[in-house]
């Protein structure tokens, strides 16, 4: 049974479960949880007696919060308040700040503080200090533009299948390969490689889903293939795919990506996947795989 914390899709799962009247030791056969640990989900989020998903996330969602409460070094610590409203009303910037306390207190994790947090300091606990930074027109932005701006430029740098050669769709010669990981029990995975015309797998154990893993393992096993047998990689959005760019040129292959959630894309890997899950049925442990 897994004893880890219940997903916002379980809790999905199980409002539908309770409504159809299932029994919660039969729920937790169902969600691979404990008995105790149903018991313990439903009788922390019900209201008025009965559970509904969406209020069980918003209450979870609220006790952590305030559970995090006392990681908040700037509110639960007065020395450390006290100096930083003190150096920004002289006007000091939050980078100022943060590295005249890493000079002052190369020891002392009490009495440091990253830039980002006085940030977010000022504009959601103290707004009456926004008028002592040097930028006031809005919050804080990050140098190189936000997350969300960051991923939007990562995934426009994708090839798209859609502009693959069309001898690749046509499975005409050998060289076009289908790529994704299957994800054990203890984290390690198997990456797997598929030619579309032959059909031959290349599998290699990764000890962990990690791009740069991925990116040493594909160039290592591509590196001991004619360049004539290898030219077009076609990926899922993985991140452990993050690296494609360093595989194309270390590689001299082409890589493209399906779109998400059109896993019949890549139907020949996928295929190939689901019988090596035949032998690693899901929550396998890769330990002993060579």
């Amino acid at each position: 049974m897994s004893h880890k914390h219940i997903t916002p899709e379980q809790k999905n799962e199980l409002s539908v479960l309770l409504r159809t009247g299932v029994l919660q030791k039969d729920i937790a056969l169902i969600l691979n949880k404990t008995p105790s640990a149903i018991s313990q989900e439903i009788s922390q989020n019900k209201t008025k007696g009965k559970y509904y998903a969406r209020i069980a996330k918003e209450k979870t969602k609220n006790r952590r919060v305030l559970a995090n409460q006392r990681f908040r070094k700037i509110e639960n610590n007065l020395w450390l308040r006290r100096y930083i409203i003190k150096k920004l009303k002289l006007y000091w910037s939050p980078e100022q700040i943060s590295g005249r306390l890493r000079i002052n207190y190369p020891l002392d994790r009490t009495r440091r503080i990253g830039k980002d947090s006085i940030y977010n300091f000022v504009h959601f606990k103290r707004k009456d200090l926004v008028k002592y930074l040097r930028c006031q027109k809005g919050k804080y932005r990050r140098r190189y533009g936000t997350r969300i701006r960051e991923k939007e430029r990562e995934r426009l740098k994708k090839k798209r299948i859609d502009v693959r050669p069309s001898v690749v769709k046509n499975r005409g010669r050998i060289g076009d390969w289908e790529g994704d990981t299957i994800v054990g029990k203890d984290k390690s995975h198997i990456l797997t490689h598929v030619d579309r015309r032959s059909g031959l797998l290349l599998a290699d154990k990764l000890e962990r889903g990690l791009a740069e893993l991925t990116k040493e393992k594909v160039i290592e096993r591509f590196g001991n293939i004619l360049q004539s047998k290898k030219h077009t990689i076609t990926y899922d959005n993985g991140s452990t795919f993050f690296e494609h760019e360093m595989i194309e040129r270390e590689t001299k292959i082409d890589v493209y990506f399906a779109y998400p959630y059109h896993s019949w894309e890549r139907g020949c890997n996928e295929n190939c996947n689901g019988l090596i899950r035949q032998f690693f049925v899901k929550g396998s442990s890769f330990k002993e795989v060579k």
